[in-house]
């Protein structure tokens, strides 16, 4: 959810915390989302936005030792976890990690079967970079959370959370509605891509819960609706912070029944072969 979040984010300590934190909640999705593109085995592929790593790990196993993953991401603290957790898994030869932006890619033209970015540039416009980089024929992947349920039972709260500049985020009030990141297939015609495709993933969560399920929905809570109590009601604004306060009687994830659900959205496309334009 890394770009969803409201202003300027939380700072690079509790960003990581969050990552590392909530990767058990989204393990099983990003591992159905990777089944489903059926990465051919030995292919080499750019995971944008990397992170700590944990995808490009995952997508690395996908394609088998024959295969090579790089990871790019403008954090350097992020790109060095990353490393460490490479080194653990015995894949620091098919993962590379490498520091860099979106827009000015330091990779030469054609050079991956397939770009992946998973809440990062689903959330963007996307850069004409990025397609410069994938071979013809080759894919671009574009992942990102696209929308959740998870207040059972206040669906008046959550439908007016959603409404706040964090609920729609990166959207705001004003922008054009083709800048939505659910008409994003549409920047990927702009850019000559073809055979676009979309895909929608759902993952439950209900109790009762692990600790660490619990731990990563509670995280998910905390970022979700950030700085909010400016754009509530009082009375709502107060709701909102009793069902998600950890020290609350009314805690919303204590409850014995508790049930909630995100979806994850997926573009795909391709990069057409020279005889494709002809």
């Amino acid at each position: 959810m890394s770009t969803r979040d409201h202003d300027a984010g939380p700072d690079t300590v509790t960003y990581r915390r969050y990552l590392e934190e909530t990767d058990p909640l989204r393990e099983q999705t990003n591992l159905d989302i990777v089944a489903a593109l059926e990465l051919p085995i030995g292919s080499r592929g750019l995971d944008i936005g990397c992170g700590i790593g944990t995808q490009a790990l995952m997508l690395a196993r996908a394609v088998g030792p024959r295969g090579h993953v790089t990871g790019l991401d403008i954090r350097p603290e992020f790109l060095q976890v990353a490393r460490d957790s490479a080194a653990r898994m015995g894949l620091s030869d098919r993962v590379s990690l490498t520091e860099g932006d979106c827009g000015d890619l330091p990779f030469e033209d054609g050079a991956f079967d397939w770009v992946w970015s998973s809440d990062f540039l689903g959330y963007t416009l996307l850069p004409r970079e990025v397609t410069r980089v994938i071979k013809p024929g080759g894919s671009l992947i574009i992942v990102f959370w696209s929308s959740e349920q998870l207040l059972p039972g206040y669906p008046r709260l959550e439908l007016r959370l959603k409404a706040t500049s964090a609920g729609l985020a990166p959207f705001h009030t004003g922008s054009r509605p083709e800048s939505h990141p659910l008409r994003g297939l549409a920047r990927h015609r702009e850019l000559g891509l073809t055979d676009t495709r979309a895909m929608t993933f759902v993952t439950s969560v209900h109790a009762p819960m692990s600790p660490a399920m619990f731990q990563a929905m509670a995280d998910i809570l905390e970022m979700r609706w950030s700085n909010v109590e400016s754009e509530l009601s009082k009375e709502d604004f107060e709701l909102y912070r009793r069902l998600t306060d950890p020290g609350s009687p009314e805690y919303i994830l204590n409850l014995p029944d508790y049930y909630g659900f995100f979806t994850y959205s997926v573009f795909t496309s391709r990069v057409p072969r020279d005889a494709d334009r002809a």
